[in-house]
């Protein structure tokens, strides 16, 4: 069976798409069999990135029942053992998902013959997009050293663990009038984190609340930094991690730091992938790296790192081949306040 790989972004602009697009081929070079998956419903431009013409049916057949089966819609791509099933972006209304239509994806996805299957997901966090990344515990989200889009990261997280923890119980429920009141009431940064809330309501209603405790708990991301500068790029990621342990109880790995690089906009323009063109750069060495460690532990086998940011640090250092530089994390964010986390 294949390891789905969720790759989402908590705002547009961080270059999830290229990363998405590089990562296959990064995986591909090792031997995998990869299917890349546009799921960027109604912004579709995976194949760009890839370099395939938008030329053949995609997703968007399926919603429109133009198509029977998502597999009918795999298109190899100029490298070996890479495939792409397109987004379709062509057809009016492919972003609104129905629900019957989402369950059928989602099975269907499973059943795709290869090693990996990346989702290009959309930017933000609605319900479809949260959906198909919770399909696994550990998915991808790339982000960029930037307060917005580390703010964006950290919301995306938030809605991720409401959601998992709301349709773990039944529709009508007395546990989902609970979860949406807590929700509504808490105040960042004070009382109970999610987890916590989590156990709470696991010791209450029994079965059904220690299952919703316990996919909560397994719910651990993998983060990829993106357009990185060096300097105080750690200290802004390192807050992602702090807040989200502090108010959801939910731990991260930093999979991968990846420079910004100047060569990454022209090889898309050129509908070329970097780690074909330019495979020394620092994008594409970045990209390897995520490689690399998801190869080594697809089934979200990384070792959980205390609240050290070890792990970002370590990276950092690779890639600027430096010591990284000691600095404050809340000096970064001393304008912003938890309640705007």
């Amino acid at each position: 069976m294949a390891t789905i790989l969720p790759i989402a972004s908590g705002k547009g602009g961080v270059g999830k798409t290229v990363f998405t697009a590089n990562l296959g081929a990064a995986l591909a070079g090792m031997g995998k069999t990869v299917i890349a998956v546009d799921l960027d419903l109604g912004g579709a431009n995976l194949h760009t990135a890839m370099g395939v013409r938008n030329k053949h049916p995609g997703v968007g057949s399926i919603i429109w029942k133009k198509e029977k089966r998502l597999e009918d819609l795999v298109v190899p791509t100029e490298q070996d053992r890479l495939y792409l099933v397109p987004g379709d972006n062509l057809l009016p209304g492919t972003a609104n998902l129905d629900f019957f239509t989402k369950k059928r994806i989602m099975k269907e996805l499973h059943e795709l013959t290869a090693d990996f299957v990346l989702l290009d997901l959309g930017a933000g966090a609605s319900y479809n997009i949260i959906d198909f990344w919770l399909m696994v515990g550990n998915g991808l989200l790339v982000t960029a050293p930037e307060i917005p889009a580390i703010l964006n990261a950290y919301s995306f997280f938030k809605t991720a663990a409401f959601r998992l923890l709301f349709r773990s119980f039944k529709r009508g429920s007395e546990e989902r009038d609970r979860i949406v009141d807590y929700v509504i009431n808490r105040v960042e940064g004070q009382g109970k984190t999610f987890v916590e809330f989590a156990a709470e309501m696991a010791a209450q209603y029994g079965p059904s609340g220690e299952k919703a405790l316990q996919e909560l708990s397994a719910l651990h991301p993998r983060v990829v930094v993106n357009m990185g500068n060096g300097g105080n790029d750690a200290a802004i990621a390192m807050r992602l991690r702090e807040i989200s342990a502090r108010n959801l109880g939910i731990s991260m790995d930093y999979i991968a730091y990846i420079m910004r690089d100047p060569l990454v906009s022209p090889s898309v323009s050129a509908r070329q992938l970097i780690l074909h063109s330019n495979p020394d750069c620092a994008f594409a060495r970045g990209v390897s790296t995520a490689a690399e460690r998801i190869r080594a532990a697809p089934e979200g086998q990384m070792p959980r790192l205390e609240l050290d940011d070890e792990d970002l640090y370590t990276l950092m250092e690779r890639v600027l081949n430096e010591e990284p530089e000691e600095s404050d994390p809340d000096a970064v964010f001393m304008h912003s306040s938890d309640q705007g986390l």
